[in-house]
């Protein structure tokens, strides 16, 4: 008796796994959501027993689902270090990806080690940037690539995952007290600046910038100085710095799509071959907080 896994069929497994969510796994995989789910029951039914609980809101791993989650993760690793080896053609040419500063030290260094050691004839150069600017940049030509921060319920581009906005403040700090409220904003085109403008002004609460118009490293420089409070993405908060219960007064902030923009006018398996690595980090392999 033959007993061999489809590798599809555990591609989206681990997708649905590290998402949470039928939609954003189809998204990055390429399919509907109504055929992520027909794979997710075949995979069920091939192993007999059940990977995940339907009953609660969201989906939620088994005993069974959380133990095939490793035994996927190795499977899919070695699936994919024997197409590189040698399946897969080598590829030349040259890769203008573009990321927001915040985050470069997040994602870059494990999809682009990734990405290097699998084609190492592409070239590959970085431009950072707010979200904005890349995507002109990419409507340009000025780009092959570019990971954005977009509001969710306004995104446009391949929503690979879901990050919480939340604030952020000195260790044991009293800025985020002090009214009129302190912001330090890295620019007047950062991606989160109408959110948490809208968000102060729906509760009545009254702010100033302390700091603005600077790199990030800065911005947050004057919040470890506890001279202001700032809003960051969930996963790249600084270490050093304390994400800001909502006792702390503030108002809720909203969600935002980790989006990817790919430049359709030219084909260039170059730049397919580092979609491919990006999903796979940001949603196979489960870089979500939300």
């Amino acid at each position: 008796m033959d007993r061999n896994l489809d590798t599809s069929l555990v591609r989206a497994f681990s997708a649905v796994a590290a998402s949470g969510n039928m939609t954003v796994a189809a998204n990055a995989l390429g399919l509907t959501q109504g055929a992520v789910s027909q794979k997710i029951r075949r995979l069920e039914e091939a192993l007999d027993c059940i990977l995940f609980d339907r009953r609660q809101r969201g989906l939620k791993l088994t005993k069974d689902g959380e133990h095939f989650l490793g035994l996927s993760k190795r499977f899919l690793d070695l699936n994919d270090e024997i197409w590189c080896e040698i399946m897969a053609p080598a590829i030349r040419g040259e890769v203008r990806l573009g990321i927001p500063y915040d985050l470069v030290t997040a994602y870059l260094p494990t999809i682009l080690r990734g990405y290097v050691k699998s084609h190492p004839r592409v070239e590959v150069s970085l431009v950072c940037g707010v979200s904005s600017e890349l995507i002109a940049a990419l409507n340009k030509g000025e780009l092959d690539a570019a990971l954005v921060e977009e509001p969710l319920d306004k995104t446009e581009g391949e929503c690979l995952c879901v990050e919480r906005l939340l604030w952020v403040g000195s260790k044991n700090g009293a800025a985020h007290g002090k009214r009129p409220l302190p912001l330090s904003i890295v620019s007047e085109t950062c991606a989160f600046r109408p959110a948490i403008f809208e968000a102060l002004r729906a509760t009545g609460t009254a702010w100033r910038n302390v700091f603005e118009n600077g790199n990030i490293d800065a911005t947050m420089t004057a919040v470890r100085a506890d001279l202001a409070v700032t809003a960051s993405l969930a996963t790249v908060v600084p270490e050093d710095l304390e994400v800001l219960s909502p006792q702390s007064g503030l108002p809720e902030l909203p969600s935002y799509s980790i989006s990817l923009y790919l430049r359709r006018s030219v084909q260039n398996p170059a730049v397919d071959e580092l979609a491919r690595h990006i999903r796979g980090e940001i949603v196979i392999n489960g870089r979500r907080s939300a």
